[in-house]
C-alpha cells in the first residue's frame, strides 16, 4: 500500500489550500481513509474522515465549516480542501488508510509521508 501526500505549502491566513493524497497497492472500498495533522511538539491529531465507498464523512471540531474531505475513486486520490486557514492550522498533515469513522491514529494502519502546511499571520 501507498499513500502519497501532496500539496501542502505557505499560505497566508484567511487562504485557502486542497491537499492531496494518490493511494495505490490494493483495493480500498473496506476502508476508511483519514485526514491527520501534527503540529511541533504536539500529538498526532484527527482532522476529518471518509468512507472510501462515500456516504459517511467525519470532522475534527476544529476544522468543521472550514474543511470539505472527498476521493475520487477513478483516480484513487483522496482530498481534503481546507479554507479561511488559520496559523494554529500549521502542521505535517498526514493521510492514512484504515478503520472507517474512527478518530484515533492507531486504527491506521497505512500512512503517507505528510506534507507540510504553513499559515502565516
Amino acid at each position: 500500500v501507498q499513500l502519497q501526500a501532496s500539496g501542502g505549502g505557505l499560505v497566508q491566513a484567511g487562504g485557502s489550500l486542497r491537499l492531496s493524497c494518490a493511494a495505490s497497492g490494493r483495493c480500498f472500498n473496506n476502508y476508511g481513509m483519514g485526514w491527520f495533522r501534527q503540529a511541533p511538539g504536539k500529538e498526532r491529531e484527527f482532522v476529518g474522515g471518509i468512507a472510501w465507498t462515500g456516504g459517511f464523512t467525519k470532522y475534527a471540531d476544529t476544522v468543521k465549516g472550514r474543511t470539505t474531505i472527498s476521493r475520487d475513486t477513478a483516480k484513487s486520490t483522496l482530498y481534503l480542501q481546507m479554507d479561511d486557514l488559520k496559523p494554529e492550522d500549521t502542521a505535517v498533515y498526514y493521510c492514512a488508510a484504515g478503520r472507517t469513522a474512527s478518530t484515533l491514529p492507531y486504527d491506521y494502519p497505512y500512512w503517507g509521508q505528510g506534507t507540510l502546511v504553513t499559515v502565516s499571520s
